[in-house]
């Protein structure tokens, strides 16, 4: 033990950090370095592999570092022999909040906390709530902070690793709040009483507003308000009542959400930099792989990064559902402008729309499903009417000519002309619910012009027996 305490002393460990490694493996002493030494090995290699062509291969990746509320120390993740409570909070203003230097993560970055706060009043609340290891951003999570001309060269060498750390911290953050771990929201600001007022739910940095948070809404696992001191002085009942109906519903859509569903809840929050509220919705949309963080893209490319990896039930969603072509690279999906703008689906969405596929190799999209090649449309050209009525007129090898009457109850026009549609497979009967319209180019891509559905019952009734002879493989630009 001695010999292990003076390696401790080597390294500038103080005697809570070396409690932290210690307090939990009295009784292996004499092992514990060397298990030390594997698990922060193989843990090292498990960061480095992880990542492929900026692309991250596992989503549930574990945080870097933990709390370790009995010492008061930030330590590797692998210390902790037990699971952790994970804190949610809305950061306050930086007028109201002050940066703080403590040994509690080693002086390795200045730790943000409200003013009228502090890290011992929140370690209390944390140990009166039953919890031993806890994940807080401003603690586990590397920081930026102002360079300090007198430390300018150590500064920047912690900044570098930053934004190398967020490469693969940041986009699975998510992670530290699922798997049904208790979570704690401090949704007044971090360490504060729990306290709405009017116009509390409006402000930008409202808990329900900012859009990080989002993904840090439990599914399924327990969820503690944090600061409830359960005083009619800090908060009227009727704002108490909102607050729980909120959270209810919020946790509702978290295990039932659709693409748009999420997107739509995005929309209508806000983040400090533009780009987060595109990471904060990676982890939402289950990828099995996801993209790295990377603070110097824009909104569009790193959007686009998403919906490569998204599932592809999920890229069909953006396929049938968003009426119109896309504005950005490409046509079958919005753009992320798009996507922050116009979130509703047009119609009530299918269970199961099939599947957009992506090829790496060559960076092409494709869908798999019935296709008529040569269709006229007419009567949609016009987008001041709502919804509008068209016809649908497509030849039939043994029957002639055969016309549907078509709606499209969204705001984007159709010209009257020949195009060729793709519908959501069922079997091989198109479905009577929605087609995509669009027109095949020369080099045999599907170029999105915009969605129809039939009109109504009778319709459906007349085109039931309309089948498509094939699938087509449709490479979609």
């Amino acid at each position: 033990m001695s010999s292990l305490l003076e390696s401790y002393i080597e390294r500038g460990y103080d005697f809570g950090m070396a409690y932290a490694y210690l307090r939990c493996y009295w009784n292996h002493s004499n092992t514990i370095e060397d298990w030390w030494h594997m698990y922060e090995e193989d843990d090292r290699k498990r960061r480095r592999k992880v990542i492929v062509d900026n692309k991250i291969t596992k989503r549930d990746m574990p945080p870097r570092r933990i709390w370790d509320l009995y010492a008061n120390r930030v330590v590797p993740y692998w210390v902790a022999p037990k699971d952790w409570h994970a804190i949610s909070h809305a950061w306050v203003d930086v007028k109201e909040r002050v940066d703080v230097w403590t040994p509690i993560n080693g002086y390795e970055w200045p730790v943000p906390v409200p003013e009228d706060t502090n890290l011992k009043l929140i370690r209390t609340e944390m140990l009166n709530l039953g919890a031993e290891y806890v994940w807080l951003d401003v603690l586990c999570l590397r920081q930026e902070y102002a360079i300090r001309e007198a430390h300018r060269e150590e500064d920047l060498r912690k900044e570098d690793l930053r934004k190398e750390e967020w490469k693969l911290d940041v986009p699975t953050i998510g992670y530290v709040y699922d798997k049904k771990r208790k979570v704690v929201c401090y949704l007044s600001g971090l360490g504060r009483p729990l306290s709405f007022k009017e116009g509390d739910f409006e402000s930008d940095r409202c808990w329900f507003n900012r859009a990080w948070t989002l993904q840090e809404i439990p599914n399924g696992s327990d969820l503690l308000i944090g600061g409830d001191t359960s005083d009619d002085r800090f908060m009227e009942e009727k704002m108490q009542t909102r607050i729980h109906e909120k959270l209810k519903s919020l946790r509702r859509v978290r295990s039932f959400a659709t693409t748009f569903d999420i997107m739509l809840l995005m929309r209508n929050r806000v983040s400090t930099k533009p780009l987060d509220k595109v990471a904060g919705l990676t982890y939402l949309f289950n990828a099995e792989s996801i993209p790295i963080y990377d603070g110097a893209q824009s909104e569009e490319d790193a959007w686009m990064a998403l919906v490569d990896v998204m599932q592809s039930s999920k890229r069909a969603e953006l396929f049938f559902y968003y009426p119109g072509p896309g504005n950005g690279n490409r046509s079958w999906r919005p753009s992320w402008e798009q996507a922050m703008s116009y979130t509703l689906p047009w119609c009530n969405m299918e269970h199961n729309t099939g599947y957009v596929r992506w090829i790496k190799e060559t960076d092409s999209d494709w869908y798999n499903g019935p296709r008529i090649d040569t269709i006229y449309v007419y009567g949609l050209a016009n987008p001041s009417d709502s919804p509008r009525q068209g016809k649908l007129l497509f030849e039939e090898n043994t029957r002639g000519s055969c016309a549907c009457k078509i709606v499209a109850d969204h705001t984007y026009p159709i010209p009257n002309g020949w195009y060729t549609i793709i519908s959501i497979s069922e079997g091989f009967t198109l479905s009577d619910r929605i087609w995509v319209v669009g027109q095949l180019r020369r080099d045999g891509k599907f170029e999105k012009v915009s969605v129809i559905s039939l009109a109504d019952k009778e319709e459906k009734l007349k085109h039931w027996g309309l089948r498509v002879k094939r699938r087509v493989h449709t490479v979609l630009c």
